[in-house]
């Protein structure tokens, strides 16, 4: 008897490269479409188009179309580094902690030029303004706490605090102050002592209630 050829083993790293570099192509295909000017809502097929593979092969690696979505979100994040919030949030003294929270999210909307093109295609498309919706209501859990901090504010006044805090450091807020001709650093100078006076001024309107 001749004895089986042993199997070519496989390898696993390369086959794990080649899967991060096919998403990789993939999520930067998503968001080339989501900065057309025209809004265009977010399609599968056009996606795999334009990264050079089939529709199937955007499933196998994101599973659905929101997995990609949250991928394309992801991605945004890392480059407009919103891991730093965890050290703005680690910062002990609440108004110090909240102006760190506010340069973050300066940073970020100015961090990539697609933005605008992804809150324009959710105005026309569900699914995609409903995972926008999700990663906003963190921004707005983080305000909550930053506020629970104080101590002082609770019920109605606490909400209040944080509408506001939520409404300055939204993507809306820095896009029509920065279409002013203002770069970046101006947009945050003049959100900065918007913030902390609310912070601070609502706190003692609620002292005095």
């Amino acid at each position: 008897m001749i004895p089986d050829k042993p199997s070519r083993p496989y390898s696993t790293e390369k086959r794990d490269a080649k899967a991060a570099e096919t998403r990789a192509r993939l999520v930067e295909a998503a968001l080339a479409i989501l900065r057309e000017p025209d809004g265009q809502a977010l399609a599968l097929d056009a996606v795999a188009k334009r990264a050079g593979v089939t529709r199937l092969t955007v499933y196998n690696q994101f599973g659905s179309r929101n997995g990609l979505l949250e991928a394309a979100f992801d991605a945004v994040a890392e480059r407009g580094n919103l891991a730093n919030l965890a050290q703005a949030m680690a910062t002990t003294e609440p108004r110090a902690a909240l102006a760190q929270v506010v340069r973050t999210f300066c940073d970020f909307w100015s961090s990539h030029g697609g933005l605008g093109g992804i809150f324009a295609a959710a105005a026309l498309d569900a699914e995609l303004a409903n995972a926008l919706a999700a990663r906003n209501e963190r921004r707005r859990g983080l305000l909550g706490i930053l506020v629970d901090r104080q101590g002082t504010a609770d019920g109605q006044a606490k909400a209040d605090i944080v509408d506001l805090l939520f409404t300055l450091t939204s993507f809306a807020t820095f896009n029509t102050l920065q279409r002013a001709e203002r770069d970046r650093d101006a947009v945050c100078a003049l959100l900065l002592p918007l913030c902390d006076q609310i912070f601070s001024g609502d706190r003692q309107g609620q002292n005095g209630r």
